[in-house]
């Protein structure tokens, strides 16, 4: 497929430099509002205030966005830029606003004072994800300044030069399973989503292997499975232990679901791992491909030899189905054997299994003697989602990765959590992970993600804004 040349090049540098301070500023002002999921009770209406200051930064622009409020204090924003409808339908540009907790004494800078040092910005939510709405709402506005710039109204004209409309929809509650926001969107403003194609985040970060730069576009990603498992033992006397005490039942079922199963690679991580063997080559090549092999001992051995322990957690996952018990209720005294515990388990299966298989795995897994102890209730439940690695779209984020990064090479991948693209897929809405970020070698980023000290570069940044732009303006042009 053939692209217009570079759109961005209508801005010199020093304009792309006023825009990516912008870009700054706002997220900034995002970090500084404490959008924190589940809402504490000193900052219930963060997600709410979030969405009010997209608001305002949109209305400035001479837009008219929409704010709508499901739960007091949940808030989710959504505004909508005109082409000439002779494109088709619209492009999505997908986020949230909320953020998971940060405990301020693990920090070293204020986890929602924003702070830039050391050429980043530090605090909650830098990476995930206020740093592409923050980009978002850039492009929003820059498009917004081309209608008025023509004499044009940007709240009811097109803007020159778009075929499609642009929705920019940023929802509450993605953390915490999405209920409050782009789910009810979905089922309630589905206007606010039904687009041709979306961007959303995971994906486009530069990531190096082997001396080379890769891009991994999210086209995939797992979905989850949220089980409350009651194992039941008999109440007694701590002074007689007993085999049926409920906190060792659940301590075995702990051990047990905590070993992986062998790897599954799908047809998405298969062209993961074939691209990343075609460009490296040589011994790297054949240790990659050694990945989609099912025998786990090789697997493995492949895993350790090619990543650090950050990103073998990460291969590791995209190559199974996952199951992780992560919390364990039991006891009320210590000198009380317990008849009842619990144990939340979180499931995150490939594309291709179904909620029946997960279960199933979890059953054979704790063996039919605990399994009879036990009551497994499905909890929360999310379909794994892919988007095609064809089409214009698709099209469009690969070139213009590569336009902006020649020695760059963009790559389709499955991303390791889920996103709202669970809820947008119900109308057939498959967003793309694509926030581009170009990195140094060495950064760590996917540690950033709800970690302590998160935060994203200001170079970074500065690159991936004009690489934004560009998707935006060629898929709608």
């Amino acid at each position: 497929m053939s692209v217009v040349a570079r759109p961005s090049a209508r801005y010199d540098e020093a304009a792309w430099d006023r825009a990516h301070e912008s870009t700054v500023a706002r997220l900034r002002d995002l970090i500084r509002i404490p959008s924190v999921n589940p809402p504490p009770p000193d900052a219930p209406d963060g997600e709410l205030r979030a969405a009010v200051r997209i608001a305002d930064e949109l209305r400035d622009a001479g837009l008219e966005p929409e704010i709508v409020e499901p739960v007091p204090g949940r808030g989710s924003v959504s505004v909508r830029l005109r082409g000439d409808g002779t494109g088709g339908d619209p492009l999505l540009l997908l986020g949230h606003l909320d953020v998971v907790p940060a405990p301020p004494e693990l920090w070293t800078h204020d986890p929602f004072a924003a702070d830039v040092a050391d050429g980043y910005v530090w605090g909650r939510g830098a990476v995930d994800m206020k740093n592409l709405v923050a980009m978002e709402v850039v492009v929003a506005r820059l498009l917004a300044e081309e209608a008025r710039a023509a004499g044009r109204d940007p709240a009811s004209d097109p803007v020159p030069g778009l075929t499609r409309d642009v929705l920019v929809t940023i929802t509450a509650d993605e953390e915490a399973g999405g209920i409050h926001g782009a789910a009810w969107v979905v089922e309630n403003r589905p206007e606010w989503i039904r687009a041709a194609g979306a961007i959303n985040e995971s994906g486009a970060v530069a990531t190096t292997y082997g001396g080379r730069r890769f891009y991994p576009i999210g086209v995939a990603e797992r979905g989850y499975c949220v089980y409350r498992i009651a194992v039941r033992g008999t109440w007694g006397h701590g002074s007689m232990p007993r085999e049926d005490n409920a906190a060792v039942r659940a301590a075995q079922i702990v051990s047990r679901l905590a070993v992986q199963g062998p790897p599954r690679p799908t047809p998405v991580m298969r062209a993961f791992l074939d691209g990343l063997a075609s460009e490296l080559g040589g011994e790297a090549a054949r240790v990659l491909r050694s990945l989609t092999t099912e025998d786990p001992r090789l697997a493995e051995t492949a895993v350790e030899k090619l990543c650090d322990a950050s990103s073998g957690l990460v291969l590791r996952a995209l190559l199974r189905t996952t199951v992780s018990p992560n919390v364990i209720h039991a006891g009320v005294k210590y000198n009380v054997i317990p008849g009842e515990a619990v144990v939340e388990v979180d499931c995150r299966q490939l594309p291709g299994t179904t909620e029946e298989d997960v279960r199933a795995t979890i059953l054979e897994r704790i063996g039919p003697e605990l399994a009879e102890a036990s009551t497994i209730e499905l909890v929360l439940f999310g379909e794994p989602m892919d988007a095609p690695t064809s089409g214009k779209l698709w099209e469009v984020l690969t070139s213009t990765v590569r336009d902006h990064d020649p020695d760059g090479v963009p790559l389709p991948v499955m991303v390791p959590f889920a996103t709202d693209g669970k809820h947008t897929a119900k109308i057939g809405v498959r967003p793309y992970g694509f926030s581009p970020l170009r990195l140094d070698p060495d950064e760590a980023f996917l540690s950033r993600f709800h970690g302590v000290d998160e935060r994203v570069g200001l170079d970074a940044m500065r690159w991936g804004l004009p690489v934004l732009y560009d998707a935006v303006r060629r898929y709608c042009s």
